[in-house]
């Protein structure tokens, strides 16, 4: 489907009264282009793999809008101008200009793939996309495919890599491990590839377990019990499941949440890990450091090790 395209060039203070106009206009799906720095209360609230980066906020911003092409443009447009009009009689507008462009429906859901490229995660992990090639790969590489989907999980956040780093140090030939909110199947698979003896990732989202799945079929890895596994259900709500995937059976378990799911998932995880067997837990803000720490100390571990990235958090802890 074609659609017109509309681009106001305006300045930041305006945006929010240009979307009110636009919207008392009738039109809907406003998109904002600004570099308008995140703030502190912001970053604290996002948990995504790829932050944007802005270029230096120089005040401007634009405004784009998009309009079926059965409609009268020209109506439209001109309610537009009459509204930009009245508000640069108060505000500052900018420049105001209006420029007009044809597009097609674009597939939002995969548009996001031009961000994500191959990395390295340390000095022998490195982390594909499966619809991109390496240019480099060492002899030692462990190399790990994955096409997120829907589910979180690309490895390039600080909180995936401190896990990493993680299951690197503490995984044996016999270990037995759970990834608890497994998403994409990103640690299970690379706690299969670091030489775990069992691995079971478990999710609430059944979407995420169908792409772990997959994601462990591309990386050449069979899906089975006993080897590596991928189940849906609600650790901290459903004792069943906890009761399912076996009690005191766990070498390892890591969580990749947030803290306000790893704070309750403390409670009850210490039911599946073996004695002395270690949590580790991560995606957590740095203020909430402390939250997690005392949760872990209830709850019959002890803190063997903490390291931080950026902003991040990560606990090593061990089962009493």
């Amino acid at each position: 489907m074609k659609w017109t395209k509309f681009s106001l060039e305006t300045t930041t203070e305006a945006v929010d009264l240009i979307s009110s106009m636009l919207n008392d206009i009738g039109i809907e799906g406003i998109e904002i282009h600004d570099n308008v720095p995140l703030s502190e209360a912001d970053k604290k609230q996002m948990f995504v793999d790829i932050l944007p980066i802005l270029e230096e906020d120089d005040g401007t911003a634009a405004v784009s809008f998009y309009i079926d092409k059965e409609q009268d443009t020209k109506e439209i447009l001109a309610k537009v101008k009459e509204g930009l009009k009245e508000l640069s009689e108060f505000i500052s507008i900018g420049s105001g200009k209006i420029t007009v462009s044809e597009t097609q429906d674009v597939d939002w859901v995969n548009n996001w793939k031009q961000f994500f490229k191959p990395f390295r995660v340390d000095d022998t992990i490195v982390i594909k996309p499966t619809w991109e090639t390496l240019s480099e790969q060492k002899e030692n590489d462990l190399v790990i495919e994955i096409d997120p989907g829907t589910s979180f999980g690309t490895g390039a956040h600080e909180t995936t890599k401190l896990c990493i780093i993680a299951l690197k140090k503490f995984i044996k030939s016999d270990s037995i491990v759970l990834d608890a909110g497994t998403g994409s199947g990103i640690l299970a698979i690379i706690a299969k590839k670091l030489g775990a003896k069992e691995v079971l990732g478990i999710d609430i989202d059944p979407h995420a377990t169908d792409s772990a799945i997959e994601n462990a079929k591309v990386n050449h890895l069979t899906v089975a019990e006993g080897d590596l596994n991928f189940l849906t259900g609600n650790i901290i709500a459903d004792g069943g499941v906890r009761e399912q995937i076996g009690k005191e059976k766990y070498d390892v378990v890591v969580a990749n949440i947030l803290a306000d799911v790893i704070i309750p998932l403390a409670g009850v995880i210490g039911e599946n890990l073996k004695p002395g067997g270690i949590f580790i837990s991560s995606g957590i803000i740095n203020t909430k450091e402390d939250a997690v720490k005392e949760a872990l100390l209830k709850n019959n571990f002890a803190i063997a090790k903490v390291d931080h990235m950026g902003d991040w958090v990560s606990f090593a802890a061990r089962r009493k």
